[in-house]
């Protein structure tokens, strides 16, 4: 967490024009391409970015099974919001909860084959609308350069592992 310093109007270092501007597009821009998205995926599918997310992280995982606090803490999402998600697609048939059997505190959650088969059929339109908004739109250069980027956010350092 970044420490937040009490500092006066006369102290403070504002962001510049540059700094600004960047920063409010990147606002912008990402609300933007979330939504496009997001808006194409439920189009699709009925399927909000946020399930599909949860349908993909659980498809990669040993077993198709995720812990409920591992899935919250990968997904960028508090648990409540995990919970009342997984709850929406546990209804749906496309994933199940169980109670960890090395720790009764904890639950499981597990891609059922049908939230599989579900994943494999939405999943070329989604890639699809991730190329039109985004990828084809850059050039290789600037893909690598936004993973970078990224990478200091998410990571706390650059792809090459120097900490930021």
């Amino acid at each position: 967490m970044v420490a937040m310093t009490t500092q006066t109007p006369s102290t403070m270092r504002w962001l510049d024009a540059d700094q600004q501007h960047s920063w409010r597009q990147l606002l912008r821009g990402s609300a933007q391409l979330f939504d496009d998205v997001n808006h194409d995926l439920e189009q699709q599918s009925g399927l909000s970015l946020s399930e599909y997310e949860v349908l993909v992280r659980l498809s990669e995982a040993d077993g198709r099974t995720l812990r409920m606090s591992v899935l919250a803490a990968e997904l960028v999402h508090s648990r409540s919001r995990v919970t009342h998600t997984i709850r929406r697609m546990e209804q749906a048939g496309l994933v199940e909860r169980r109670t960890c059997a090395d720790d009764r505190r904890g639950v499981n959650c597990t891609l059922t084959d049908a939230g599989f088969a579900r994943l494999e059929e939405i999943a070329p339109g989604h890639v699809a609308s991730v190329r039109a908004r985004l990828v084809d739109r850059l050039t290789p250069a600037q893909m690598r350069q936004l993973g970078e980027i990224m990478s200091v956010f998410v990571h706390g350092e650059d792809e090459d592992g120097a900490t930021a």
